[in-house]
């Protein structure tokens, strides 16, 4: 029998593909679910189709020397806060605008803007070859959330917290998604399902990015979240190249965020290693 998270994924791939959804909405009064203290959950497959012939020489790419994420001081890119003085700058101080709870959302809707920029654009399917269906896209948003917060967590409590906004941003957007996807009843039961999913990945990767995981880890737990379509808990002999692949990628984005200075992982400057004009050392933005 399918888990109940592959039935779920099974009836949304059918009505909709995850398209993107409009953001710069308020995000201050969603619900707000904790990240911080995670309990294990299972790490089963999430059902997806994928092609096992590369478009690109996936062998000779992810090998470089990890660099910082940051965007670079006059990268047309950057999201600044308005500077403005005077009475402007006060009624603003007044309405809360600089308060960190303001900033920490600013911030936690930038960083959701970048995972997307990763996650819905054609580039990283088409380096992949992955199929762009609900259940790929949802599986590489919550692999690049991932990325996100275990950054943010080794920035203590202030890194928690802003998390914790994130992941409410993160929420929301998913609840959009479904809902627009064609789910409006039980919309709360498929949500459940969804929100069991995030959590038994997220656990998963952490466990395979620990010290005594062995190297192989991390690339099944991919396979199962990601590729998998028929439970197996390991990529077969024409899927493991690509696998592999994606496993350095994931490794490599996460060396590299660990470069990335507090600052602009707060403010949301930074990107993702560009995959456009994917090349063997084409890692850089």
């Amino acid at each position: 029998m399918l888990p109940r998270w592959n039935r779920a994924f099974m009836h949304l791939s059918k009505l909709s593909s995850f398209n993107s959804i409009e953001l710069g909405k308020k995000f201050s009064l969603i619900h707000r679910q904790s990240y911080a203290a995670v309990a294990p959950a299972s790490a089963d497959s999430l059902h997806t189709s994928f092609a096992t012939k590369s478009p690109v020489n996936l062998g000779k790419m992810f090998w470089s020397k990890p660099c910082s994420l940051a965007l670079a001081p006059d990268s047309p890119l950057r999201v600044e806060d308005p500077k403005y003085e005077g009475i402007k700058r006060i009624i603003l101080k007044m309405m809360l605008f600089y308060s960190k709870q303001s900033m920490s959302i600013r911030g936690a809707n930038v960083i959701y803007l970048r995972v997307l920029s990763q996650v819905d654009k054609p580039a990283i399917y088409e380096v992949f070859n992955l199929e762009k269906t609900f259940k790929m896209t949802f599986s590489l948003l919550v692999l690049h959330m991932w990325l996100c917060l275990r950054r943010l967590k080794a920035e203590g409590k202030d890194g928690v917290e802003l998390g914790q906004y994130l992941y409410e941003i993160y929420n929301h957007d998913v609840e959009l998604r479904v809902s627009k996807a064609g789910v409006n009843l039980l919309l709360t039961k498929w949500m459940k399902e969804l929100e069991k999913i995030f959590y038994g990945n997220i656990v998963a990767y952490d466990a395979a990015l620990l010290p005594e995981a062995t190297k192989e880890e991390l690339t099944e737990v991919i396979w199962r979240n990601v590729f998998s379509d028929d439970g197996t808990s390991k990529p077969d002999a024409a899927a493991l190249h690509t696998v592999q692949a994606m496993a350095r990628y994931v490794r490599r984005e996460v060396s590299c965020l660990s470069l990335t200075d507090k600052e602009a992982m707060f403010s949301g400057n930074f990107m993702f290693t560009s995959l456009k004009n994917s090349s063997p050392d084409s890692v850089r933005r």
